[in-house]
């Protein structure tokens, strides 16, 4: 009786265990903490972009990337009727090492992109969020949690991901991708 008493019990242990992993494991990704600069070259903690509980759409990129490029100059077209539409805000993290970071500034600058630039010069967001290739995107959800992302670019990509920004806007389930 001990015995299946005991057995019962581990049986109980282990449904909840595995329950619990299985939670975790569909728990949406968290924007992590890491040491980024803002266009003016000053210390930021990546953990405090916000938007007021709307979506924030964070794009990774650099200036020697043409798909980036084209992406964030058709997005910057489409910024102030999507931010009236959806209240997004975009968020531009160049990978652009040390060497090159300095070309960031005078480059958003000469585009007239009006999004938040931010500098990845070490590589530690771009790490923490596992970007191999720019572009990559991450729409991120009023509550902090990644709820899409995509990777690449084609001209056309930003009439989906439209799609999806009003989706996460309403407050509903991401669906299609």
């Amino acid at each position: 009786m001990r015995t299946m008493f005991l057995s019962l019990s581990l049986m109980i242990l282990s449904l909840c265990c595995l329950s619990e992993m299985h939670a975790q494991d569909n728990a949406k990704q968290v924007i992590p903490s890491a040491s980024i600069k803002n266009i003016k070259g000053e210390k930021v903690n990546s953990g405090t972009i916000t938007n007021d509980g709307k979506p924030i759409l964070l794009n990774f990129w650099a200036t020697w990337c043409k798909p980036c490029i084209q992406e964030l100059s058709n997005l910057s077209s489409l910024y102030d009727e999507w931010k009236e539409t959806t209240g997004v805000k975009i968020v531009a993290v160049s990978v652009d090492d040390v060497r090159n970071s300095a070309k960031v500034a005078p480059f958003v600058n000469g585009k007239r992109w009006e999004y938040e630039v931010y500098l990845d010069e070490n590589g530690d967001l771009k790490r923490a969020m596992n970007v191999n290739n720019v572009p990559h995107s991450f729409l991120i959800d009023g509550n902090g949690k990644v709820v899409w992302q995509h990777n690449s670019y084609a001209p056309g990509d930003e009439e989906k991901l439209y799609e999806v920004l009003k989706q996460v806007a309403a407050g509903q389930e991401v669906t299609g991708h």
